[in-house]
């Protein structure tokens, strides 16, 4: 089979691509066999294992491994590995109607298409005959993750513990990535990420422009362009907003496309792809980088001025660029790390200033709008909102949480440890050596966790880290947790619970589901929950109850309880009535010994504490 010729098209991404953050799952997995030498049968073994996994899931697939896979969704590690039986009836049932270069048809094809990106990206290199690779990238990439893989009991557990690695190598792959390199077979010759960023900056020089960037309804030109021209293609969005403002219709989009840049050469499309899923998925990209943010609710994309030096660096050392016809060549060069752009420092907001861009999204996203998103997250909905759709579901998810204890309790000072850009929008998840949200309330301290984990993957991955940064977090004040879940598994349950036992009930951790918080942020007014389970919990109560009784004769169970409303209820707000009945009554039954004692009848105090003496 002949390679295609090379023709102009639009920037678009693999399937692959289109969940970045399968790419290191994927890796781990291909990493298993480095060293080995690439055959047509060792590429179906590879699908095989990537099936086995759970990171690629045919249609038809038998009951067992629907069972397995049911907890955890398309592009992530499943709870539990498949046996050999199930993966050997996936494979059979599955037949593969595909060629790719190189590889028989079949199984070995779908590897290629599979695992090519990782090959593009300078992550992994295989070919056939020749040993499989993981690149200094991919295992930088690698370092992010922690997977632990019990093959005895077939349970798989990931976490993310490094954020940050997983940025840095997109940070350094898309500013190497060529349009027209060895793997793909197009004219188009530009660096993507470097054409945005020199077009933004020539647009952000020009005083006659807005100051915030590039328009999302501009995007499609760039996507589209040919060469690596930024000032031409400056000219023609400063043309664009002269003849249109910032709002041209599809139309005329679609038009300059079409008929101007690609020249009428472009057969098929649909308006919908040309201006919003190109743009959509471009974005999302880019901003895997950590060097874009979004501003005007989303309009515009601009340059994170946190990470202006890193943009520096690139646009010095990235825009001029060699050319490869080489596979082997171009994988060289992007497998690299480049130690130098690592080790630029990002600028660090303070805590005031992410606190108060935080407050400013509140004004983009109502409380309605907020719990809507929840909601979504939690039934794995698909969100419509330009900028939310933008985030991964855990960042998204630590993003919306945040601002919903903010929007409903102003007085807590929430600060969120995600890395954020200049806007306050995230761009990834809180690392793994610390809480993902950090709330204070007068005195108090509230370590948030949240995830988007469920099942085993919860329980043996969650648990355990949030009682190590709950142990920190009570170093420098009374504090307690809250986790957050779109469900929350038995076994979690139970680990909380001895967490709190074994820690003499210093350690609380309250598990919430999505809309289990979102009811509780509807109905209270604090979020540290004081409330004691004994009125003998607090000396404080104890000796109010006992100089109240021995004042006042023939005071009853229920005036008792009015009273410790009256003077304790604003400090234990979260108490509702029955809470401060059922712990009045058992305190006072136990102080009279009169386990019969109606709710209305006189407390003969005096006498009770002769009989106890």
């Amino acid at each position: 089979m002949g390679k295609r010729t090379p023709e102009y098209k639009p920037l678009l991404y693999t399937t692959t691509m289109r969940n970045p953050a399968r790419l290191k799952f994927m890796l781990y997995v291909l990493s298993k066999y480095e060293g080995t030498i690439m055959s047509d049968d060792l590429a179906t073994c590879i699908c095989g294992d990537t099936i086995r996994y759970g990171l690629y899931r045919p249609t038809k697939i038998p009951d067992s491994v629907k069972e397995k896979w049911s907890s955890s969704s398309k592009g992530e590690f499943s709870d539990y590995m498949l046996t050999d039986d199930e993966v050997r009836i996936i494979l059979e049932n599955n037949p593969q109607k595909h060629k790719e270069a190189g590889f028989a048809w079949g199984w070995p094809s779908r590897f290629a298409t599979i695992y090519d990106l990782t090959k593009e990206m300078g992550l992994a290199y295989f070919a056939n005959n020749e040993p499989i690779e993981i690149s200094e990238l991919g295992k930088h990439l690698l370092a992010s993750i922690k997977i632990e893989a019990d093959e005895t009991n077939s349970v798989i557990v990931a976490e993310v513990c490094h954020p940050e690695y997983e940025q840095q190598v997109f940070m350094l792959a898309m500013a190497k990535s060529q349009r027209r390199n060895p793997f793909v077979r197009v004219l188009n010759d530009n660096v993507p990420l470097v054409l945005l960023l020199q077009v933004i900056c020539l647009l952000k020089k020009d005083i006659r422009q807005n100051g915030a960037g590039i328009s999302r309804k501009e995007l499609p030109l760039l996507i589209f362009w040919k060469d690596n021209d930024a000032q031409a293609l400056y000219r023609r969005i400063v043309k664009l907003r002269e003849e249109y403002g910032y709002n041209p219709s599809d139309e005329t989009i679609v038009d300059i496309c079409i008929n101007e840049i690609m020249e009428g050469n472009f057969k098929s499309f649909k308006v919908a792809s040309i201006v919003d899923e190109y743009p959509d998925e471009f974005i999302r990209k880019m901003r895997l980088t950590g060097l874009i943010s979004m501003r005007g609710a989303g309009r515009f994309l601009d340059i994170n001025s946190y990470e202006k030096s890193k943009v520096d660096y690139i646009l010095k050392n990235y825009s001029n660029y060699l050319h490869f016809d080489d596979e082997r060549e171009y994988f060289n060069y992007m497998a690299s790390l480049d130690h130098r752009l690592i080790k630029i420092a990002s600028q660090q907001a303070s805590i005031n200033k992410n606190e108060n861009l935080l407050k400013e999204w509140l004004n983009v996203y109502s409380w309605s709008a907020i719990k809507k998103e929840l909601v979504n997250l939690s039934s794995k909905s698909v969100t419509t909102d330009r900028v939310l759709k933008l985030l991964s579901a855990p960042t998204r998810l630590e993003f919306l949480t945040a601002l919903a204890i903010k929007n409903k309790l102003p007085d807590v000072r929430v600060i969120p440890n995600y890395c954020c850009d200049d806007t306050g929008l995230p761009t990834s998840t809180a690392g793994g050596n610390k809480g993902d949200i950090e709330c204070f309330e007068q005195k108090y301290g509230i370590l948030v966790e949240v995830t988007m984990a469920q099942g085993r993957t919860q329980t043996m991955m969650e648990i355990w880290p949030i009682e190590r940064h709950l142990d920190d977090f009570l170093k420098s004040q009374e504090a307690q947790c809250i986790f957050v879940a779109p469900s929350i598994y038995s076994d979690s349950k139970q680990q909380i619970n001895y967490v709190a036992y074994n820690s003499n009930g210093e350690k609380i951790i309250r598990p919430y589901t999505i809309s289990e918080l979102i009811d509780y942020l509807e109905n209270y007014n604090v979020l540290y929950d004081n409330s004691i389970k004994s009125l003998s919990d607090s000396s404080e109560m104890v000796e109010y109850t006992e100089n109240l009784l021995s004042l006042y004769s023939e005071m009853s169970i229920l005036d008792v309880v009015k009273s410790l409303i009256s003077k304790f209820g604003e400090e234990y707000s979260l108490m509702k009535q029955k809470d401060w009945y059922t712990i009045t009554r058992e305190y006072i039954i136990k102080r009279t010994r009169k386990y019969k004692i109606s709710d209305n009848e006189p407390i003969f105090w005096n006498m009770a504490a002769e009989n106890l003496q």
